[in-house]
């Protein structure tokens, strides 16, 4: 007979929010309090609901937090005319937030938008970071290729037609397309992301957030050089798990970083851009065996 003590137990996920600046923000937290903390980031246009499969491979050892930035997820979503939805003010709240748990240093996985939130996060204070996991996160500018022209556009006049031109990226069709483009078999993609995603974007006022998101990632790229410097400089361990199938971020902004990190292990699938959504069976040990060889001996238990 197997009794309840004989199986091992699934570590438990706590949904929580705290009020910063004003701002509900919303974080999902598992894992030991004293455990080596393991920061993830979420890109567009979902929320930390992408690491709802990650945070129980992890939350053995590791103590997870992964927030929803304002405007996604659960967090507070206020008018744009009222809030600034820039990156920089997204890496302060999650500065904050990670200030107010007490957090003093942390490994970091960036994904699309959350490259820029963890980049403010890292020009800080980047003796902080003690390890790195990149999967589609972009650094250089190598890896902003077609499809971001018509954003460029947008970067470049500020004008109301090309904001407007760029209305398709929040419809049901784009977000489907961000999951499955790439994929060999679309039958290991949950329909849940989607259905999810799209219905956060479809809150009234929502869409006119994301094209403000859009026009504020232009000021990433400038920063881009100091991120690097940054690495060559501080050499975080680093993880790329990327896929390689990526329209939005190819693999062309994935091999600059081996320009810069020396200890820097580096694998390429064949999926697109959520590429946890299909190769989470094989990413996710990867993830889990590098940061117990990089991230946990950086602490001091």
């Amino acid at each position: 007979m197997t009794t309840t003590s004989s199986l091992q137990r699934l570590p438990v996920v706590f949904y929580r929010s705290m009020p910063i600046d004003g701002i509900k923000v919303a974080y999902r937290e598992a894992g030991p309090a004293d455990g080596p903390v393991v920061l993830l980031l979420h890109g567009f246009p979902t929320s930390s609901h992408m690491f709802r499969n990650v945070i129980p491979a992890l939350a053995d050892r590791y103590h997870v937090i992964a927030p929803d930035y304002p405007g996604y997820g659960q967090s507070d979503m206020p008018d744009h005319q009222s809030y600034a939805y820039t990156f920089k003010n997204f890496g302060k709240l999650v500065r904050s937030l990670l200030e107010r748990l007490k957090i003093s240093s942390y490994a970091m996985y960036v994904m699309d938008y959350g490259a820029p939130v963890g980049w403010h996060l890292f020009l800080e204070n980047p003796e902080k970071l003690t390890a790195l996991i990149v999967q589609n996160g972009n650094a250089y500018e190598e890896g902003l290729m077609k499809f971001w022209d018509p954003i460029k556009k947008y970067w470049a006049d500020g004008s109301t037609e090309s904001r407007d031109a760029l209305r398709w990226l929040v419809k049901l069709e784009t977000t489907v397309f961000q999951y499955t483009d790439g994929v060999d078999d679309v039958t290991r993609i949950s329909p849940d992301n989607w259905v999810h995603d799209q219905a956060l974007l479809d809150r009234p006022g929502n869409v006119e957030i994301q094209m403000d998101v859009m026009y504020d990632y232009r000021s990433n790229v400038p920063l881009y050089p100091e991120v690097q410097r940054l690495f060559r400089e501080h050499q975080p361990p680093t993880l790329v798990v990327w896929g390689e199938r990526d329209t939005i971020f190819p693999a062309d902004g994935a091999y600059p970083y081996k320009r810069d990190l020396q200890d820097l292990e580096f694998h390429l699938f064949p999926t697109g851009h959520f590429a946890l959504e299909d190769r989470g069976d094989e990413i996710i040990p990867i993830m889990r065996a590098f940061l117990d060889s990089k991230a946990a001996r950086k602490i001091s238990f």
